[in-house]
């Protein structure tokens, strides 16, 4: 449904997505997943056709986006994470003229309104402004917007932007609805990483570059074992001595030291009887998504966008 092949992008001299490849199948909910300067963002803008395609080749509904992209547009359905509503107009009022912009009217029109509406749980709420709705309630009028002329492709930057925890839920609820009741197929962007376990694929971006790809169990179950976390006020000293006295070889993090190992729990035990003194605090856990992160691209996930 989306193809994506060595795409790349420069604003300037600085290279935003490098390379980027990607292949997402009908009927599945492809996360993006990375930190704020990621390229997240970039690459959201390109496949909603607000930029072009300066290299490399993308193909949505195997159409191309260079050749044809106002025909894409019929095709796509997009979710922007800046709100798009007009707070002074009711929601009947928002979805109406968006309609207009598709060519829709009348009963075909008035009809789909009406059943958006009633999948959304918002059939009540037609004729109130869109300033008198909660956080959770405008954000599927925005999603209402997208789906509004039946697209085959979603596309949703940051979708739960401003969502307290209940109405994050909802959404994520209503999006593995549509998959699954209308085979629709869907592209998020996120940096939350409970965001990210609910999606069938995840692509994880950092610094423009794609650092590892597959379903989360797959990604968690490719670093094998128990996670181990060190904290020290000496990484790279104790990495050293380990690296002699143990033969591991460590991935040194800011000021904390890290392993996947199949026995953790024994290994923790041994390094904290060997180095009682440098060792100031200890973690051991199953792989996250956040470790896999850590593991693919080298450095922690919320400190991407400051290095």
């Amino acid at each position: 449904m989306i193809d994506i092949s060595e795409l790349t992008h420069y604003y300037g001299s600085h290279c935003a997505l490098n390379s980027v490849s990607l292949t997402v199948s009908s009927g599945s909910i492809l996360g993006i997943l990375g930190p704020n300067g990621s390229g997240k963002t970039t690459l959201f803008r390109i496949l909603s056709t607000l930029y072009p395609v300066q290299q490399g080749q993308v193909t949505l509904v195997g159409i191309s986006l260079t050749k044809d992209p106002a025909h894409i547009r019929h095709k796509i359905g997009v979710t922007f994470q800046a709100p798009s509503l007009d707070p002074r107009l009711t929601v009947e009022e928002n979805l109406r003229y968006q309609g207009f912009l598709y060519g829709l009217a009348g009963n075909r029109l008035r009809d789909r309104i009406r059943e958006l509406m009633q999948r959304l749980k918002l059939s009540d709420r037609l004729k109130d402004r869109v300033q008198s709705l909660s956080g959770g309630m405008q954000r599927r009028v925005e999603i209402a917007k997208g789906l509004l002329h039946d697209p085959q492709i979603l596309i949703l930057d940051e979708p739960s932007t401003g969502l307290d925890p209940g109405a994050r839920i909802d959404l994520w609820i209503y999006l593995q609805q549509l998959r699954d009741e209308s085979g629709m197929t869907i592209l998020v962007t996120t940096h939350l990483m409970e965001e990210a376990e609910r999606c069938d694929q995840l692509a994880i971006l950092d610094r423009g570059v794609i650092a590892a790809t597959g379903s989360p169990e797959e990604l968690r179950s490719s670093l094998g074992g128990d996670c181990l976390t060190i904290k020290t006020e000496e990484p790279a000293q104790l990495q050293e001595r380990i690296a002699a006295d143990f033969q591991l070889s460590f991935q040194q993090v800011g000021n904390s030291l890290r392993l996947e190992a199949p026995a953790g729990h024994e290994l923790l035990r041994n390094l904290v009887e060997a180095y009682p003194e440098e060792i100031q605090s200890v973690a051991l856990g199953k792989p996250t998504l956040e470790d896999v992160f850590i593991a693919r691209t080298g450095h922690q996930f919320w400190g991407a966008e400051t290095e």
